[in-house]
């Protein structure tokens, strides 16, 4: 049997098995069919956040923003830019801290919008503030 590795389905969250040969930009969700990675971040809520931070076996990046802030309103173009360029290397999410208040406060969020890279279940790194997409993607492969 061939090496593969976890990734979580962004419509229903059920964990699929990659095989490290296939070409995971083209992988579909074993149970609902939909595509594994489409290039966007998957906005999580209080359930899907904890499965997508433990059962993806790839890096999580999440940009923890609020609909109010203007810095996020910045920064989420430069975010969706870089997801559709890093995908499927690393899987981008987006955590509304208003609508999940017990995540944002669970990971300390104190301003917004922070970015929190996670690897394995656990936070590797955070940076807090707008950035441009260059200086985003040398944070995540920094990090990686």
């Amino acid at each position: 049997m061939s090496e593969s590795y976890h990734v979580v389905c962004p419509n229903c969250t059920a964990v699929n098995r990659m095989p490290r040969e296939k070409k995971a930009s083209a992988g579909k969700c074993g149970k609902c069919g939909a595509r594994l990675f489409d290039g966007h971040p998957v906005p999580l809520d209080g359930l899907s956040f904890p499965r997508h931070l433990e059962s993806n076996d790839i890096p999580v990046v999440v940009d923890f923003w609020a609909d109010w802030c203007g810095p996020c309103k910045m920064m989420a173009p430069v975010f969706e830019q870089v997801a559709g360029e890093m995908e499927p290397e690393v899987r981008f999410a987006k955590v509304d801290t208003e609508a999940v208040q017990d995540v944002a406060m669970r990971y300390a969020i104190r301003s917004i919008p922070t970015l929190v890279l996670f690897k394995n279940g656990r936070q590797v790194a955070r940076q807090a503030g707008a950035m441009p997409a260059e200086h985003l993607k040398s944070w995540i492969r920094q990090h990686v």
